[in-house]
Parts: C-alpha cells; structure tokens; sequence
C-alpha cells in the first residue's frame, strides 16, 4: 500500500527527530549483546550435539548395511571398506565442486594442507576402519566394539594433558555410562563372551588410539578450512588408501581383482551405506565434534552401538535383550550428563584445548 497514514518516505521515517514532548527512545537493556551471545552459543551447541547424536547413530545403521551385505554375498570386509569409503569420498568431491569450488581449489594449492589431510584421511579415518576389522578378526565384533570405545577415554586422556585440567565429574560419570552400556549390548552382559587374545588386544588398543586421533587430530583444519571440505576431502584419501589395500590383499592372496555379484538389492543396500551410513554420517558426526568438542563429541559418538543394535531389530530381526535395555537406559543417561552442562564459548573453548569451528574456515 503505497502512501498510507504516516505520511513522508521510509527513509524520513528511520531518521525521523523526536518532538518535543515525545519519549525518548529507547536505550538498549544492560547486558543485551552478552545474552544474544550465549543465545548464539547455546543454539551452536544443541546443534552440535544433534549432529554428532545423528551421524553416530547413522554408523549404526551403517552396520546393519554391512552386515546383510556380508551375510548374503560373496563379499570380505575390505571390498565393502574400500567402497564406502571411496564412494562417499567421490560424493563429498562432488558437492564440494559444486557448492565450495574456490575453497576446494584453495586446499588443493596449499602443499601442507595437502599433507595434513593425508594424514588425517589415511592415518585417521582409514586406520580406524581397518583396525576394527583386524580385531574383529582375532576376536569377535562385541569384543571389538568394546575396546573401540577406548578410544573415548584415550580423547579424555589428551584432552586433559593439553588442557592441564582434570576431567569434569560428569564427563567421567558418562565415560563409565557409555563403555559398560557398550559393553552389555555387545557381550549381552557374559564375561566370558570377551576373547582378549594378545594380538587382538594390541590391534584394540590402536583401534582406540586411531579413533582419539581421527577426533582431535583435524581440530585445527577445521577452524580453517570447515569441516565439511576437511572430511571430504579426508575420506577421499582414506578411500584411496582403502582400495590399493583391497587390491593388494588380493594380488598377495591370489584372488585377483574378481567383483562380487549383486542383485538390486545387494546394489541398493551398497548405495544406502554410502550415502547414509557413511557419507552423511561423518559429515554430520565431525561437524558436530568440532562444534561440541573432542570430549562431548567422543562420549556421543558411543551411541553407535545402541543405534546398531535397533537397526538389526527393526531390520534384520535381532531381538531386543534384558541388557539391551539396561544398556540403551545408560547411553541415555549419558546423553543427559553431556548435554546438561553449560555450552562452552569460543574462549573457554579454546582455553580447554576445544577449538570450535571458526569463521576463518566459512568464509574461505
């Protein structure tokens, strides 16, 4: 409605002069940026937790891909790591060309860049992959995924010697919470379902060493260059690693290069765990750590096996137990304890050794 009551343009009605008589205007409340700062915090850190709640619980849906894929075809654990890996990795090039092309070219120029993310891609995100298949292999998937989860107390560990801090007394509570809710969902709550032969305790040891390093390893090239491109371009590199490891293993074995059959099926089931279980659950996962940090981060991350084991009911017909139950009550217990403190800011952040996401890596 052009004209109207008021009278005059909208420009003259912004720099519009109080008459006499009329109230001043008024003055901003005491405080007001402070608390539209913690309002900002507080939105960044429930987003945080979701995408980290989120993307773990897609590993586990991820698993059950995994596992029906095994079952059902001619195919090993390092074909099915070498695809989706590499798969996911190509996914990420994509959209980063197409959504981040100038700073996709900008890590691609810079050399140490470069070197870092190999590192973090290969000796991070690979080498976490192919340790829990090695343990697996010496012992038994709920022995593995117990001593994974090491690698939540390895984060605590490190995170307290950068920080010289000790550990809040919720984090060690939910510490607890998670690994003997991991271990009851995996072992069913049987001591003696636990095979602990050496080898298989070295290779989960480094399972747990290679999952710390893989959370806190890429702090600083998310502040840089975000997390998004820094995961992409990661799992490009751990995928790489992956097939040459698949394609030597089967010159050494004499199995040569021969590709499983698959049905629509086994082909659908192949692009779920890409897309999915693997694509959008790093994604969401990393960015949720690097806005929450490494310790919230790696104790949310425990909810994987709760989320795999409701995959493998709903799925494939795996049946809840009693100590199913009493583990999922514990991982949300420590869902809670994460989630009820206090949202860090940037300063606390970094003066704990949790550096968040920066504006340094979104405006690249």
């Amino acid at each position: 409605m052009s004209g109207g009551m008021g009278g005059g343009s909208a420009a003259e009605e912004e720099v519009a002069v109080p008459t006499a008589g009329s109230p001043p205007p008024e003055a901003p409340a005491p405080g007001a940026g402070i608390a539209a700062g913690e309002a900002f915090f507080r939105r960044r850190f429930w987003r945080g937790i979701v995408c980290a709640l989120v993307g773990a619980g897609l590993w586990g849906f991820s698993g059950a891909c995994a596992q029906f894929l095994l079952s059902n075809y001619d195919i090993t654990p390092p074909f099915v790591t070498a695809v989706r890996m590499l798969g996911a990795g190509l996914l990420f090039l994509v959209v980063l060309a197409a959504r981040q092309r100038e700073r996709l070219a900008a890590m691609l120029r810079d050399r140490r860049t470069l070197g870092r993310l190999a590192v973090f891609g290969a000796g991070g995100l690979y080498l976490c992959q192919i340790t829990y298949a090695i343990v697996i292999d010496y012992t038994n998937a709920g022995t593995a995924t117990v001593l994974q989860c090491t690698g939540i107390a390895f984060v605590m560990l490190f995170t307290c010697i950068v920080g010289r801090a000790l550990p809040r007394a919720k984090e060690l509570v939910g510490l607890g919470a998670a690994l003997f809710a991991t271990w009851l969902i995996a072992t069913q709550g049987d001591p003696s379902a636990l095979s602990l032969p050496l080898p298989g305790l070295v290779w989960g040891i480094a399972n747990g060493l290679s999952v710390a390093f893989y959370i806190m390893y890429p702090k600083k090239l998310f502040a840089e260059w975000g997390s998004f491109a820094v995961t992409g371009i990661g799992m490009l590199v751990g995928g790489v690693a992956a097939a040459l490891v698949w394609l030597a293993g089967g010159v050494v074995d004499g199995a040569g290069l021969a590709l499983p059959t698959l049905d629509a099926a086994g082909f659908l089931v192949f692009g779920l765990i890409i897309v999915v279980g693997t694509f959008a659950a790093f994604a969401l996962y990393l960015h949720g750590v690097s806005i929450v940090g490494s310790v919230k981060g790696s104790l949310l991350g425990a909810i994987e096996p709760v989320s795999a084991t409701a995959f493998s009911a709903l799925w494939l017909g795996t049946a809840f137990s009693g100590a199913d139950w009493v583990g999922f009550v514990l991982m949300i217990a420590m869902i809670f304890l994460v989630t009820g403190e206090k949202p860090q800011s940037r300063r606390e952040a970094e003066a704990s050794g949790e550096v968040l996401e920066g504006s340094e890596g979104e405006a690249r």
